[in-house]
């Protein structure tokens, strides 16, 4: 009897074996042909690997094939879309976790560490903080401008700059502008004395000019201020002067034009918001626009605050454009300085009309209403001079009694001259290529009064 179960369980023990051999068998004939087609595909996949990166640095614009785990040679793939690939998978499907894109670390946030280092604050601190100077001269004078590393100007700080063999001069206003003038012509050495929080620059040769250069100055821009940064009721205070001498033969209606003559009118930022379209269609053909002003106080150089929309507004309706800058310069350095700024200003459109010096007074207090008629027939010549140098044409703009007693007009006959005078017909005896007939004008598209011109002025097309 014990013979005989035994040999039964011999037998069972056998059966067994064959059977699990059996399952081996199989399995592995099935994972082998699993390995060999995802092996064959990654091998193409990885023919075209550097075609793939190349668009995914372009757009991620097409679905891809992405390998995203190899153990024990067992290679699997899946289809990833671009939305998966951005989100890293944990946006467009919560059962795939972050992580199961090999690249997904690219747009993980919390990979990279965002929070500066202590170094990296105290590297961009001290960039900050790195002054330079930006020195110009145009006749026996210096002006310093200090900036950062941004070119900014630096403000709120009283610098005080040492002009070897000249002195020390300090920025009492602290505009961050330090002006010199008389100076001797010649070289000068000039450093900025230490100033806490700032890392200053090295001592820097400059040479003064001993006879004004009518071309542009470069960096002007960083002299040119928004109203917001000056008071404007103080500093933008021009009179009309031709009201001195108006009459009641003044005409305050929109003329036609005759041949060879064209209506226009001109406008700053007390005609407020216009409707360009509708001054058109009024008769106007051009507008002479206020780039800015020099203040009458401080002398700062201003931009009007609507000149910009006022010039793209006019050259949209298909108007002819000119500017008029408000003068307050007091010699021919600053008439330099403030023909650059118009220039700087106008360098995005293109000027069909003259570019004008208003040398209108302003109100007696003002920076050059005390300036003897040969001082400033100098400045407007300056000016003119100036702008010429880039092409375009230049002119003053004067009432009939200005001209008569503030200007020397023998000496500016080669520029042109716009005439401000209140009567049916100008009793002006010189040449004028533009007569301004009115400042009670009436236009469709503005709102309240606005001068209006009749323009003499052969058609010419300027380089800017």
């Amino acid at each position: 009897m014990d013979s005989k179960w035994r040999r039964m369980a011999f037998f069972m023990s056998i059966l067994m074996v064959l059977m699990v051999g059996a399952v081996v068998f199989f399995s592995n004939k099935n994972l082998i042909g699993t390995v060999s087609q995802n092996k064959t595909g990654t091998a193409k996949n990885n023919q075209t690997d550097s075609e793939t990166v190349s668009e995914e640095e372009a757009a991620a614009s097409e679905s891809f094939t992405e390998t995203v785990a190899m153990q024990d040679s067992l290679v699997v793939s899946e289809t990833v879309t671009p939305e998966d690939y951005q989100a890293g998978f944990a946006v467009s499907d919560p059962a795939k976790k972050l992580g199961s894109s090999l690249r997904a670390f690219l747009s993980d946030s919390a990979f990279f560490d965002q929070k500066k280092s202590d170094l990296q604050k105290k590297m961009e601190a001290e960039k900050k903080n790195q002054l330079s100077f930006i020195i110009t001269s145009v006749d026996h004078d210096m002006r310093i401008i200090v900036v950062d590393s941004d070119n900014h100007v630096v403000t709120g700080v009283p610098f005080v700059v040492d002009v070897k063999d000249s002195g020390a001069y300090r920025d009492d206003d602290k505009d961050g502008i330090i002006y010199i003038g008389n100076l001797q012509a010649g070289k000068y050495a000039v450093s900025l004395e230490k100033t806490t929080g700032y890392t200053i620059p090295e001592a820097t040769a400059v040479t003064v000019k001993d006879a004004v250069e009518y071309t542009e100055i470069p960096d002007i821009s960083l002299l040119i201020k928004t109203e917001a940064q000056i008071v404007a009721a103080q500093e933008d205070t021009e009179i009309q002067n031709a009201r001195e001498d108006a009459d009641k033969t003044e005409i305050t209606g929109i003329q036609k034009a005759g041949s060879g003559k064209e209506t226009g009118i001109d406008v700053s930022k007390y005609n407020g918001e216009i409707d360009w379209n509708k001054v058109r269609d009024a008769g106007i053909s051009y507008v002479i626009v206020r780039a800015g002003y020099r203040g009458s106080q401080t002398g700062a150089i201003v931009v009007d605050p609507n000149f910009q929309k006022n010039m793209q507004g006019a050259l949209d309706a298909g108007l002819k454009v000119g500017v008029y800058f408000f003068t307050q310069a007091v010699n021919e350095s600053e008439a330099v300085e403030e023909a650059s700024a118009v220039l700087e200003l106008c360098k995005s459109y293109h000027l069909s009309m003259p570019v004008y010096l208003d040398t209108e007074g302003a109100g007696g207090g003002g920076r050059a209403d005390s300036l003897s008629a040969d001082t400033r027939t100098k400045v407007c010549d300056a000016f003119c001079k100036t702008v010429e140098s880039a092409g375009i044409t230049a002119g003053i703009y004067a009432s009939r009694n200005w001209c008569g007693s503030q200007l020397n007009m023998d000496l500016l006959q080669s520029h042109s001259l716009w005439l401000a005078e209140y009567r049916s017909a100008p009793q002006y005896q010189g040449y004028y290529q533009m007569w301004q007939y009115t400042s009670k004008g009436s236009v469709n598209g503005i709102q309240g009064n606005v001068d209006l011109d009749i323009s003499y002025l052969e058609e010419k097309s300027n380089k800017k």
